[in-house]
């Protein structure tokens, strides 16, 4: 196999990376590398495919004058090969065939090199689109909040199929109390099926009547929820293709989808009015026997009632009894003076037990900076009961010994709290520092100075969090945010190189 049919192997996994999944600024920025990258190795493919068409018109060239003929052969690369199906790189894709073909290529029909040149300059052009794409989707804090906010509920979907469980009710004809609780049930599930029906019409009547891409894209968030979607490609006609759970479809489908979903909603109230009828007709035909019931059982409330009052009064005058015995009963407290050598021994004790909690505190370090500053605390008021001990006490000599270890100690903890100061400073510059990354983006989107300047502060950032010590408590948040604010940095940093390289 030759360097470019191992390249050309890997297409459907590259040009699958095409793709840009809506979700936080995060997220959003680390796709816009994921996408450099992926065109990146387009470009690999292309220079090994420019390598390779001299090479085919050689070899046509070479088989003619062997052949002897008279026609010279047209001069261009008649090699034809197959792209691997996208199907062995994810196999979970579904929907519509047509959109998928649309991407990635039909892996049934042979291409020349020529056409697959041709081919990977459109994906190129895709990458640069999502990027720009991208920009404008993290300048846009209305758009990012609202796709955050959509993924906290369910696709619509996958919401009507809860509704149609939900509405599968078995009316307790029997029981009035739990056909109350039903009837409440019912009412709840109407106002679900209405805010439904709300979500639909904005879906919707924004694809319809909306022009700008960005408010599309809000309107497709809400269509999918949780599931969540990515921007794949545009078609012949220029009509938006998304995926949704690896599901291929395009905006005709998810309108077509929508006026299924509406019929659904239409037959759920017609059900819950049903039901609810039902119910209360039910309710009322009961109420009679209920009211001869209650009737019956208020004869015997006066009597009931006398009885408990009589009984409460009897545990109340016994329970104050009883607290006035113990008041009469308790010993009267002597103020006596404390000698020295009590004094010292209780300051002693008490030393030692600030001790004891100051180095359980410390135990099994990092911890943040409260923790190291509640244990100098302690060490602190160990150190002041130790040095109001006199001396010729009982306990002068040890509380001398103590003395010294314990203001060692509250030195060392001192040092270790003023490291994790410094370490959560550090910490809390860098994410200064990112907000005012992201500031000079949302500020000034078309400004290039801007962005350099949004990328110069994500580098600051790096720094400081690369320069926390390891063994801080900050250590570990600062190394899990690394990854982020470098993905940022590259993510501003290539698509500074994309615009300049568009200026030029």
């Amino acid at each position: 196999m030759t360097d470019l049919e191992i390249l050309i192997n890997n297409l459907p996994k590259i040009v699958y990376g095409l793709r840009l999944t809506l979700g936080n600024s995060q997220e959003i920025i680390q796709q816009v590398v994921l996408i450099n990258q992926a065109q990146e190795q387009l470009h690999k493919i292309q220079q090994a495919i420019s390598y390779a068409l001299p090479e085919a018109i050689a070899q046509q060239l070479s088989f003619a004058t062997h052949q002897a003929t008279a026609t010279p052969p047209q001069m261009s690369a008649t090699r034809y090969l197959l792209v691997p199906s996208i199907l062995r790189v994810e196999p979970t894709i579904t929907g519509n065939t047509r959109l998928i073909t649309e991407k990635f290529g039909n892996p049934a029909i042979e291409i020349s090199l020529d056409t697959l040149k041709s081919k990977i300059n459109y994906w190129l052009e895709w990458g640069d689109l999502l990027q720009a794409i991208a920009a404008d989707i993290l300048i846009d804090s209305h758009l990012v909040n609202k796709v955050n906010a959509d993924i906290n509920y369910p696709s619509l979907s996958k919401h009507i199929e809860y509704l149609s469980k939900s509405i599968d009710i078995k009316l307790a004809f029997s029981n009035p109390r739990t056909l109350e609780k039903q009837i409440q049930q019912i009412i709840n599930l109407e106002e679900e099926v209405l805010k439904a029906q709300d979500r639909l019409f904005y879906v919707v009547n924004t694809i319809k009547n909306s022009q700008g891409l960005l408010t599309i894209l809000l309107a497709i968030s809400s269509f999918c929820g949780q599931s969540g979607f990515a921007i794949e490609w545009l078609d012949d006609t220029h009509e938006l293709i998304i995926s949704s759970e690896n599901k291929f479809q395009e905006l005709t489908d998810i309108l077509n989808d929508c006026e299924k979903y509406q019929n659904r909603l239409t037959a759920f109230l017609n059900e819950c009015q049903q039901l609810k009828e039902q119910a209360q007709k039910s309710l009322t035909n009961n109420k009679y026997i209920n009211r001869r019931t209650e009737k019956t059982s208020d004869n015997f409330s006066p009597i009931l009632r006398t009885t408990l009052f009589v009984t409460s009064s009897l545990v109340v005058l016994t329970f104050g009894i009883g607290i006035i015995k113990n008041k009469i009963n308790q010993p009267q407290q002597a103020i006596q003076n404390v000698d020295p050598e009590t004094q010292a021994v209780s300051n002693f004790k008490s030393a030692l037990k600030l001790g004891m909690e100051a180095s359980s505190i410390a135990q099994n370090p990092p911890y943040p900076l409260k923790v190291w500053q509640k244990a100098a605390g302690k060490w602190q008021q160990a150190i002041k009961f130790l040095s109001l001990i006199p001396e010729g006490t009982s306990v002068s000599i040890k509380a001398h010994d103590r003395l010294i270890r314990y203001r060692r100690n509250y030195d060392a903890i001192n040092k270790r709290a003023a490291t994790e100061k410094q370490a959560l400073m550090n910490l809390e510059a860098a994410e200064k520092l990112a907000i005012e990354a992201e500031f000079f983006i949302k500020t000034s989107p078309n400004s290039l100075l801007a962005w350099q300047q949004s990328k110069d502060k994500w580098l600051q950032a790096i720094k400081l969090l690369e320069s926390i010590p390891q063994n801080s408590f900050t250590y570990q948040q600062a190394q899990a945010t690394l990854p982020n604010y470098k993905t940022h940095y590259a993510a501003i940093n290539a698509i500074i190189q994309n615009r300049l390289q568009s200026v030029n």
